[in-house]
């Protein structure tokens, strides 16, 4: 489906979103996903892209305010768990990028296909590559969160085609917005290359306007021809999609909160007395029979006796006069 300059000119709704910067409690700039909105009269409050910002405008809210967002927002984000993230997107994006392939001339679907501009099952590739290696198809598998959403996909393309915008709307756009700003937390909080290594997810090579873009793409969800009744099916399946992302969020935060304070380079979560034992490279025979207990856990809580600190401290001392004396 091809649309002239002209065409795309009346088709755009005039709805353009901008991300802003809130300030945080502490003072400092606090990376936000809201978003501002301008509109005009050529917009109709029956356009799907209307329906669809409406519709899904509380789940929005819910998905923002999951503690997995909200730390991610802060900068509070465990490499590890970042890898898990994104594991967990290649299997979410492989489904969706599968089902649109098979959809590409159904009718009700086409017009939204855009694969050279959007898909993110390579970008996401390379990242996976870039945190587990060559071999990282055989370290990651599919969560159970995530496959639930992965299954939901599937049988939308397979027996529902016309659902499908719905999941490609929550997913892509939000990819082009939001997505945009977790790019820079994480490349912040986890010191990644300035290359972009790692975060190729967030990066449309093929968009030069991202903006612009998002126009064209609700200019043309809006030119789809669907009744009333499918427009609202697909403003619950979008809810869906969003209810399938928080499960995979709060997924993810139940394992951030088993993991370690730090992670060492090899990915080896580091004790400090909290977490999972189960974790540590020294639990004994990987999960199997009893054994001498983590010494990160043992000179952890050994360290933290007052008579420890006491004794460590005198030794410190005598240390620092013994070195002070050998100067002079």
């Amino acid at each position: 489906m091809t649309i002239s300059p002209a065409g795309i000119a009346r088709l755009i709704p005039a709805v353009t979103t901008m991300p802003s910067a809130q300030e945080s409690p502490e003072g400092g700039e606090e990376d936000t996903l809201h978003y501002e909105e301008t509109e005009d009269d050529a917009v109709s409050p029956m356009d799907l892209s209307e329906l669809l910002k409406e519709g899904t405008k509380e789940s929005h809210d819910r998905a923002e305010n999951t503690q997995f967002v909200k730390d991610f927002l802060k900068g509070r984000i465990k490499k590890e768990l970042f890898k898990l993230a994104t594991a967990a997107l290649y299997f979410t994006y492989s489904a969706l990028e599968e089902e649109m392939d098979h959809n590409k001339d159904n009718p009700l679907f086409a017009p939204l296909y855009f694969p050279v501009e959007l898909h993110r099952r390579e970008a996401l590739a390379k990242d996976l590559k870039y945190f587990y290696g060559e071999d990282w198809k055989e370290k990651i598998q599919c969560s159970e969160a995530t496959q639930q959403y992965v299954d939901r996909i599937h049988h939308v393309g397979q027996h529902e085609p016309e659902l499908l915008v719905a999941h490609a709307y929550t997913r892509y756009m939000g990819d082009l917005s939001g997505g945009q700003v977790l790019k820079k937390v994480a490349q912040r909080a986890l010191k990644l290359p300035s290359t972009e290594e790692g975060i190729q997810f967030y990066v449309f090579d093929n968009i030069s306007n991202a903006q612009q873009f998002k126009q064209l793409y609700r200019a043309r969800m809006n030119a789809l021809d669907l009744d009333k009744n499918t427009k609202e099916r697909i403003v619950e399946e979008a809810n869906k999609a969003f209810r399938f992302n928080m499960q995979v969020f709060d997924e993810l935060d139940k394992v951030g909160r088993s993991l370690g304070e730090a992670a060492q380079d090899g990915g080896v979560p580091v004790h400090d007395g909290k977490g999972d034992i189960r974790k540590c490279p020294y639990y004994a025979d990987k999960l199997g029979t009893a054994g001498p207990s983590c010494p990160f856990h043992a000179a952890a809580g050994l360290a933290r006796q007052p008579l420890v600190q006491l004794v460590l401290a005198a030794c410190m001392a005598v240390a620092a006069g013994a070195a002070a004396w050998y100067i002079l």
